[in-house]
């Protein structure tokens, strides 16, 4: 019987984050937060609750706060217990990660996705894993990984969040083709990385959310540029289909892409209004600010 545990887990974490400079220039896109968290916090606690053992993070020069996150603060923590803050303490007591539970690599040069999935093979050995971009923060009442590991105990082969985006925007996404897109689980017979509208086979779009065979990392070894000069996972796991498998995963929940700033601001307020000690004075903001908004347009 196959072993069908993910266990690991890689996070992406090396880019530069220039959609947000100047916050990005001294702090890592990652640890701007949402609400009260930082978006990483969100892909660890996703992570967390889809049963993940281990965390390698895949970074660059530059993320030492992203890395310091994690560590305990005891400084912090014995100022909380003196103040008796004790809701306060728990929180911060969640961020923290136990010894040998988190990995850290470095990519030394901006070389796109998939060279940052390959440069955590060694971590990563013979066993398939899970890839979650913190960019894209999906709201569900399951976690969307989690989604698609109960989906993975039932095809294996390699599985990619998906979701339907408008047409003109198939430039923007890894774009699979299948003979049947309705399904949740979706047999995929194609994909194609940034395809014009005109090309795609579908709008069909893989979102940040991946389980990958082992074999991934195999194609991604002495692989060649692709769109946009980097190397690209999605043509690594297009390799796949003709032997493990590929298959899209319609996901329950709702993506915001954190990567672009009107994304980060629906998100912010999307959460807000899902937080019962926000929700009231949020929604009278909103109530008041859209009229007004209006009228001056």
């Amino acid at each position: 019987m196959n072993d069908r545990r993910i266990r690991k887990a890689i996070f992406p974490v090396a880019g530069l984050g220039t959609r947000f400079l100047p916050a990005t220039k001294s702090i890592p896109k990652e640890i701007m937060t949402l609400i009260d968290r930082p978006l990483i916090q969100y892909a660890i606690d996703e992570a967390r609750e889809a049963g993940i053992e281990e965390f390698i993070f895949v970074t660059s020069r530059g993320k030492s706060a992203l890395e310091d996150y994690f560590d305990e603060s005891p400084a912090l923590a014995a100022e909380l217990d003196r103040k008796n803050k004790t809701e306060l303490a728990k929180v911060l007591e969640s961020t923290n990660m136990d010894s040998g539970a988190i990995a850290y690599i470095r990519q030394t040069r901006p070389m796109g996705l998939g060279h940052a999935v390959w440069c955590a093979r060694r971590l990563i050995g013979d066993e398939a894993f899970a890839v979650i971009l913190p960019d894209d923060v999906i709201a569900g009442q399951t976690s969307c990984l989690k989604q698609m590991i109960d989906a993975y105990q039932q095809v294996g082969g390699n599985i990619v969040a998906a979701m339907e985006v408008p047409k003109n925007k198939t430039s923007d996404y890894g774009i699979l083709g299948a003979t049947d897109t309705s399904q949740r689980i979706v047999p995929v017979n194609a994909m194609v990385e940034k395809p014009s509208p005109e090309m795609a086979p579908s709008n069909l779009a893989v979102i940040g959310r991946y389980i990958l065979s082992p074999d991934v990392l195999s194609a991604l070894d002495g692989a060649g540029l692709g769109v946009g000069g980097e190397v690209q996972l999605t043509d690594a796991i297009a390799k796949q289909i003709s032997a493990d498998g590929v298959y899209g995963y319609r996901f329950e929940g709702q993506r915001f892409d954190c990567g672009s700033k009107a994304g980060y601001l629906q998100a912010t307020v999307a959460f807000g209004l899902a937080r019962e000690d926000l929700r009231d004075e949020l929604m009278a903001y909103l109530y008041d600010l859209v009229p007004s908004q209006v009228l001056a347009s």
